[in-house]
């Protein structure tokens, strides 16, 4: 029989079977995975170091003692004659309410004042009489009794007639708002023909004395502040030095700007305009700098909802993860405040290419290595 293919064909048959068989043959065989390059990092041991807590502040001058000054009762404010920045004197006038329903209640309170001691006078009298006819037996002592429970209760009834009226009297007088001590007006919460709350503030009063310069502060340095330490400011606006202590700082940081509020006690200063502007002069008393551990901000990384290092275990040359608790920020670094002690080494950089249990050679370490290594070569 005739063979069906030409000598051409026969040939690209034999060509191609020779390609698919090499093709099958590399597919067949197994191929190893690179191993994954030993990668060189730079490490920092952890160590102690102190605060950078220096600085100057921008504070404002405030009185000592501001009170927001409002009614007692609730009304109409029909006068408010002080305005803002006004000084006044104590006892002055600086706002006053609608007062006749409190006048009606008060001019009640003393009708029924007057009935219940007309009241009481009667009952005394009987008491009187029929303790008369006692004494002549003209009457048993259970009526006498009865007079006196009467008379008892007269005096009861008189007694909170007598407190009502006083109540009123006293809600009367509440309808004039004055000034409890001398001092500035620094703010006006209240204009005439408004209707206001009892307790609501309507002027804000800066009492004369002593002020304070208030500024806020960075969480590092509230953490070297003592109540009672001693600084220093200058007086923007004439360069005026001042001296002044600590008074109060903040049990909490704002909630907003993360700071912590600043009282400090001024010196010589009740003739110091409110609101001007002084710088103070803050850092830490002698031998009080905090000692924290501080990390640079490329040592970290996140991992899932928290924050973690990559910590070297020198005995097997390994890198494993060491979540932290992270502090304010200092410059460059991280106040680390939990999760490390000193004389760990840490990833300092290339974090992201890491994984646990990786090893790893350090940097500076190979580097010297290599040198050492060529040196008699070059003999």
């Amino acid at each position: 029989m005739p063979f069906p293919f030409s000598l051409a064909e026969g040939r690209v048959f034999r060509s191609c079977a020779l390609a698919l068989s090499v093709i099958t043959l590399v597919a067949c065989s197994k191929t190893e995975a690179p191993k994954e390059p030993l990668r060189s990092v730079k490490v920092i041991t952890v160590a102690g170091s102190a605060l950078n807590v220096e600085g100057v502040y921008s504070a404002e001058v405030r009185a000592r003692v501001e009170s927001r000054l409002g009614f007692q009762v609730g009304g109409k404010l029909i006068q408010r004659p002080v305005e803002l920045g006004q000084r006044v004197s104590a006892g002055q006038l600086l706002a006053q309410i609608d007062a006749r329903d409190y006048q009606l209640a008060a001019q009640a309170a003393a009708a029924q004042l007057s009935a219940a001691q007309s009241q009481r006078d009667l009952a005394a009298a009987e008491f009187k009489r029929f303790e008369a006819l006692k004494a002549q037996n003209f009457i048993s002592g259970a009526e006498l009794e009865r007079r006196e429970t009467a008379l008892k209760a007269a005096e009861a009834t008189l007694n909170q007639a007598k407190s009502q009226a006083q109540v009123q009297s006293n809600q009367a007088s509440y309808a004039s708002l004055s000034a409890s001590h001398a001092g500035v007006v620094t703010a006006v919460d209240g204009e005439v023909g408004q209707v206001v709350s009892a307790g609501q503030p309507i002027v804000r009063l800066a009492h004369d004395g002593p002020r304070d310069a208030v500024f806020a502060v960075s969480e590092q340095l509230a953490m070297g502040l003592k109540l009672g330490q001693a600084m220093q400011a200058t007086l923007q606006s004439t360069g005026q030095i001042l001296k002044g202590t600590v008074r109060e700082l903040a049990a909490s940081a704002d909630p907003v700007t993360r700071t912590f509020g600043v009282k400090l006690s001024l010196l010589d200063s009740s003739a110091l305009p409110l609101g001007a502007t002084v710088n103070v002069h803050a850092g830490l008393s002698t031998g009080s700098t905090p000692v924290v551990i501080k990390l640079p901000t490329s040592a970290l990384r996140q991992e899932g909802s928290s924050t973690a290092v990559w910590v070297l275990d020198e005995a097997t040359m390994t890198v494993n993860s060491q979540a932290v608790e992270l502090g304010p920020v200092d410059g460059n670094d991280v106040v680390i405040q939990a999760g490390l002690k000193p004389g760990q080494k840490v990833v300092s950089a290339g974090v992201h290419v890491l994984s646990p249990g990786q090893k790893v050679t350090i940097y500076g370490a190979a580097a010297t290595a290599t040198a050492a290594t060529a040196a008699p070569a070059e003999r």
